[in-house]
Parts: structure tokens; sequence; C-alpha cells
């Protein structure tokens, strides 16, 4: 399968955490659908006239766009690429720019089959340490209203570890995603990422601290809760109901081909990896300018390697020797085996017949265990 990623990096304010690119400034808002437009028709040989199954509009805050404007992206890649009748077309939303009219307008006037609801807490206080714009309250109308406007296929993101998140609200976030139904889940620990607000306050002592037994409290509890209600964990952050999985990002921990629209995203073939400038002036004016606006590596036999390695070994599906043998050669499946060994031994890592896959401690450490079987 191969995917078309479009990043619209506009937000009303930077939420704490967010290490993302976005601009709260509207300065480009007018010249960015276009450039958007123009980019796509530069591109559209990049995956080599492969299906496109999936397109997903991500951030910032996708949302921010208007109905018209979403529904132009679309159409553009209908025009230029092979977009599958059925391909899975997904926008991220934040709750307070889905009122039921543009739900409704979006339902009708686009192809938007999938919402992903930026949702992170039900419980003010959370929202506002992060300092996310919307309330509980309106995420609860938001998610009712697209229910009631057909989108069934819909996604949460929740934020586990935040420290003002008691194990009983926690517990009570996740009733109240199980009690609407929806078939798809994200869930994130709270990460401090250097550069970002939060990490600025927590060092100034302005903000709690993340604790990481709070961390772990979370994700042990998030467990138990999806197991009993029959969610599949199949990727480390993501839990979903047989036949909901996200399929664009399936992509990504599959090995598959994507393109990446817009400042800062990024693009995969395979054999190469392209970026984006992260600049929002240089992205809009690159046809008049003609700057370059991405940058371009051709991965080595050993990239190709990790990043096979770094995707599957989150997800469920594993990491599966057999494949590392035929793709990379013997002496990588050695590497592998012999590398994966400690982390089985000290109960992190499983096997199970050519597949190795996390367990329900080492899934605390993902990326510390792909980074260790890396290899050059």
């Amino acid at each position: 399968m191969a995917g078309i990623y479009i990043h619209i990096p506009f937000c009303k304010q930077k939420c704490h955490y967010c290490n993302f690119y976005t601009v709260i400034s509207q300065k480009y808002r007018d010249g960015f659908v276009p450039a958007i437009l123009k980019e796509l028709e530069q591109r559209k040989d990049y995956l080599e006239e492969k299906n496109i199954h999936t397109v997903y509009f991500g951030g910032g805050t996708p949302s921010v766009l208007s109905v018209k404007e979403i529904g132009q992206i679309i159409d553009k890649i209908d025009q230029l690429f092979h977009l599958k009748e059925d391909a899975e077309i997904t926008l991220e939303a934040n709750p307070d720019d889905l009122d039921i009219n543009k739900l409704r307008e979006l339902k009708s006037e686009t192809r938007i089959n999938r919402l992903s609801m930026g949702v992170q807490s039900f419980d003010d206080k959370d929202l506002q340490y992060l300092n996310r714009v919307h309330t509980g309250t309106q995420a609860l109308k938001s998610i009712e209203n697209a229910l009631a406007e057909g989108f069934n296929n819909m996604t949460i993101d929740l934020i586990y570890g935040i420290p003002t998140l008691t194990n009983a609200q926690w517990k009570k976030n996740l009733d109240t995603f199980f009690n609407f139904g929806l078939p798809h889940l994200s869930s994130y620990a709270l990460t401090v990422e250097p550069k970002t607000v939060l990490n600025t306050l927590i060092a100034k002592n302005k903000m709690q601290a993340v604790r990481e037994d709070q961390t772990v409290q979370h994700f042990e509890i998030l467990l138990e809760k999806t197991r009993q209600r029959d969610f599949v964990h199949y990727e480390i952050s993501n839990f979903a109901k047989e036949g909901f999985y996200s399929k664009h990002n399936s992509i990504y921990w599959l090995g598959g081909h994507y393109l990446g629209i817009g400042p800062s995203a990024h693009s995969f073939n395979g054999i190469s990896r392209q970026w984006n400038v992260a600049n929002m002036k240089q992205y809009v004016e690159f046809e008049k300018t003609g700057t370059t606006v991405l940058e371009k590596e051709i991965l080595t036999k050993d990239q190709q390697f990790n990043e096979y390695v770094m995707t599957s070994i989150r997800t469920s599906w594993g990491c599966d020797v057999e494949h590392i043998r035929n793709v990379f050669g013997p002496d990588y499946e050695s590497y592998l085996r012999k590398n994966i060994l400690p982390f089985v031994d000290d109960g992190r890592a499983q096997q199970k017949g050519n597949i190795f896959r996390l367990t329900d401690k080492g899934k605390l450490h993902a990326d510390g265990i792909a980074s260790a079987l890396f290899k050059g």
C-alpha cells in the first residue's frame, strides 16, 4: 500500500508539550493551499504510479482549513494519483473546530471518511496543563456530533502520564472513550521534549514534572482496560477493534511507501527518505523564488535494516527474521538474533517461530530496544 500525508501546520495556540513544526501566525495562510496543490503536482511521480490507499491530513491542526480547501486538496490528489475508490481519508481535528455544521459539510462535501480527534483528556485540569484550546465539555459534544453525522470510523487521542491526571481520572477517561463505542484509540505517554515550553516550565519549577512511576501505572491501566474490551494493541500507542486499524499509519509501520506534502513533511519510498523544509515562508514562496524545499538521502543497507527494525518492533506483527534474511541477507539475520537475545532473556521480548515481539514490559522501552538493535 501507499499513502499521502498532508501537513497542515497552523494552530490557534501552541500546546506546551508539542515539538512538531507548527505556526500560530496566519501571515502565509492565503498562499498555503495553493503551495500544497503545486507541490502535489511537482511530486506526482515519487510513488511511481502506485495506487494510493490512504490520505492523511495531519498537523498542526488540519481542521482549521475550510471544507472547501480540504475538498480542493483531495480533488487534486484524485486528479494526479490513482486514489482508490475506497481509500481511507483521515482528518485530524481539534474538538473546538468541529461544530455540527462543519461536520455536516465534511460528510456531504468531501471524501473524508475517518476522523482523528485530539481530545487528550476529558478533564479540564489536564487540558490546562497541556495548554489545549478546548474544554472537556467541548470534546464530549464534538464526539457526539461526529457520531450523529455518521463518522463512525473515528479515533481519539488520549495522553497519560500528565502530572494532574490521577489514576481514577485516567480510568474515567478510558471509560468515557469506551462508552462512545469508538473503534480506535491512540494513547501516548506525555514526553517532555527538549526545546518545548513544557520542558522550560518544568526546568523553572513553574509546572509539575512528569513522573515515570505514574506513567508506568497509567500504561498498565491502559493495557488492562483495552484488553477487557477486546481491543488489539497493534502498535505501541494504538489500540483498535479488529478491522479498524489505521491503514495510513500501518503503511509506516509495515514498510510501505508514502509521500509527505507540506512544510516539514517526510516521504519514504523504500530506498530514499525526503523531508521538506520546516519554514512556512520558504515553503509558500518556493515556486516564486525557485528555492529548494526538500532534502533527500539515499538509505544505505544498514539504514534500511534499521528502518525495518524500528518500525516492526513497535507492532503486534513483530520483527520477522525470515524477512530480514530474504531482504538483507543471513548476516543481518544473525546480527538481529544475537542482539535481541538479551531482551528475550530479561523478559522484554519474546520469540514465536520467526517473529520477535515486545512483551508488555518491553513496550515501555520500545525506543531503547530498537536503537540497541540498530546496525552501523
